[in-house]
């Protein structure tokens, strides 16, 4: 007969299932951080883009984006700037830089003459090319 170990008592067993409750508490915990930090990875000002059908253009590398949202508020990329501003920030910024190339999103509520403003400053800094943003059409049902 096999001698049993001291720690072992009459009545006992080996439990030989696995405990899943701390890996469960782990995955909620993860699947909570990643829901509420998801909508903070979101990029940008939040405007409403107006909607045309438009060839899109391939980015390849970071570009800087200037936002005009609907209170006229200016931003390069996350930066807010004012209008007078805006065109020695992208001289400093485009100095040395060989590709001169702007993105500019405007919110669709936002009257043309300012936008038109913000296009003349962008110019007035020596930028080459301004690709405006826009979102495509809806599906008409």
């Amino acid at each position: 007969m096999r001698r049993r170990p001291s720690f072992w008592r009459e009545g006992y067993s080996l439990l030989s299932e696995i405990n899943v409750t701390p890996l469960v508490d782990v995955i909620l915990v993860l699947l909570i951080i990643f829901m509420v930090a998801a909508p903070m990875l979101q990029m940008g000002i939040d405007v409403n883009l107006p909607r045309v059908q438009a060839k899109s253009i391939d980015v390849g590398e970071e570009k800087l984006v200037i936002t005009v949202n609907s209170e006229k508020e200016i931003y390069l990329n996350k930066v807010k700037v004012p209008l007078e501003s805006l065109a020695p920030k992208l001289g400093a910024i485009f100095q040395n830089r060989l590709e001169r190339e702007v993105f500019l999103r405007a919110d669709r509520s936002v009257p043309y003459g300012f936008v038109v403003e913000v296009m003349a400053e962008v110019r007035k800094s020596g930028i080459d090319r301004l690709g405006m943003i826009t979102e495509p059409p809806q599906e008409r049902p």
